[in-house]
């Protein structure tokens, strides 16, 4: 059986070259192809049992040289033969330099003996826009060889596709997540390069395997944080399997082996897993809570507008009253955005009603009464985007002075509630986003209070910490 080689053509000078051509891998190309197409025939003598009628939407490849690891990288090869993609979304641990966030490449193509591979340069500056999260790192994109190994296979299986390559240090999994998730659409497929447990001997490193393997089919990340000398790309697994819970993904079990099965001895071995994650027709009752919140905020606003070219369910508001999930007591916002910028927003920080009535009080003065902006109109409404926060209750924050609150306030994670005397204002945890800096943070918060803008130095003023959930369309 052959395999058509995905050789796309580019006309610059930029190209990342196959650095590891020659130790990973063959840098002869009929040789490389070659030894793909044997190890895929080979993986397909004895095929996994995959999911009927379901999209590949990712893919867990081991990294190391093929001939320890070729044969369990081959398992993914093998389910992408047929398959369609745009595009590869491939990201893989740091292993040279060391550094905190996530490396991406200024390269319009990589090389490889097999051909280039153009770069998604749109989606890449998408990822660096803030300029600190994603951002190049000219020392890691020339010498890390997790991303490097995995393309052959790629390309091998698939006709054609950009890539968009991310080499991933510590830092926040839910901001990769949520970085990664804006880019991603349905011709998108995530390819994770990680191996196993590290140089344990055979039997420990196969129930060592087995255990980081089944974490990950449980989708249980903090599990697999718990676990030594299990994985090496743990950080993209953690933020695969981010994605996988918010988008309802199902992983399977592809093939498993060590170096102690193919080229090395025993006694110090490396896991190799192929895991495949497959897109589930039916919808986690959390994933359609939040989307039978967002359609009862905007029918609650179309109503108050007397909208008549979308006929809103008259029975949605009773059939959520009905359901337990709807019942439960929790401050809420409704938030709108025009062209991404505020159009309205208003919620209560505590509260003694149930979801749905928080949801539907405040989505209609977010749309009418929000004292910035006039009322929304129909016209608007198209436009709007509505987005919906689900907080927990408020706890006070105790801390000593300004640098111990700094300490002791998580970016991204808390919203806050600063009150001096009668004046108080809340910032939600989406904010984080805008005002990175936990000191300009707390000012802008103080000034929305109508405190001077350092009162968080000088007054000591009261704060509460929450979290929220938030979603939108």
């Amino acid at each position: 059986m052959s395999y058509t080689l995905n050789k796309p053509k580019t006309e610059t000078n930029n190209i990342r070259k196959a650095v590891y051509a020659g130790s990973f891998y063959p840098a002869n190309k009929e040789k490389l192809a070659e030894t793909i197409e044997n190890l895929i025939r080979k993986a397909d003598k004895n095929p996994p049992n995959l999911p009927a009628n379901k999209k590949l939407k990712a893919l867990i490849f081991p990294h190391a040289g093929y001939i320890y690891s070729g044969l369990t990288a081959a398992y993914c090869a093998s389910v992408l033969k047929g398959e369609s993609f745009n595009e590869v979304i491939l990201m893989g641990p740091d292993h040279k330099i060391g550094f905190k966030n996530c490396s991406v490449s200024e390269a319009d193509a990589y090389e490889t003996p097999l051909g280039t591979v153009p770069l998604n340069k749109e989606k890449i500056k998408n990822l660096t826009a803030d300029k600190t999260t994603f951002q190049y790192i000219k020392a890691s994109d020339t010498t890390e060889h997790s991303l490097e190994v995995i393309l052959p296979f790629l390309i091998t299986s698939l006709k054609k596709f950009k890539l968009v390559p991310i080499v991933m240090g510590n830092g926040n999994v839910i901001e990769y997540a949520e970085a990664i998730n804006r880019i991603i659409d349905k011709n998108s497929l995530l390819a994770i390069s990680a191996d196993m447990s590290h140089y344990l001997d055979y039997d420990k490193a196969v129930k060592k395997d087995k255990n980081s393997i089944k974490n990950i089919l449980n989708l249980n990340s903090e599990q697999l944080i718990k676990e030594k000398n299990d994985t090496c790309g743990i950080i993209p697994i953690l933020t695969l399997i981010e994605l996988a819970k918010q988008k309802n993904w199902t992983p399977t079990l592809l093939h498993y082996s060590n170096s102690g099965d193919t080229a090395g001895d025993k006694e110090h071995v490396v896991g190799y897993g192929a895991i495949a994650f497959y897109e589930n027709d039916e919808e986690k009752p959390e994933q359609n809570k939040k989307k039978l919140l967002l359609k009862f905020a905007r029918e609650t606003i179309e109503r108050q507008l007397e909208k008549t070219t979308v006929k809103p369910d008259k029975n949605l508001e009773t059939k959520l009253k009905e359901h337990p999930p709807f019942k439960e007591i929790a401050g809420t916002f409704v938030t709108l955005h025009i062209n991404n910028r505020l159009r309205g927003c208003i919620g209560n920080i505590i509260s003694d009603i149930p979801i749905i009535e928080g949801v539907k009080n405040n989505a209609i003065k977010a749309a009418f009464k929000d004292p910035r902006f006039s009322p929304l109109t129909k016209e608007e409404l198209d436009k709007t985007k509505i987005e919906i926060s689900l907080l927990t209750q408020p706890k006070p924050l105790i801390y000593e002075d300004s640098n111990d609150l700094i300490s002791k306030l998580e970016e991204n994670k808390d919203g806050v509630i600063l009150r001096k005397e009668i004046k108080s204002a809340t910032f939600l945890p989406q904010v984080w986003e805008q005002l990175p800096n936990p000191k300009q943070f707390l000012s802008h918060l103080c000034a929305k209070a109508g405190l001077l803008p350092n009162a968080w130095l000088t007054d000591k003023p009261d704060i509460f910490v929450y979290t929220a959930e938030h979603f939108e369309e």
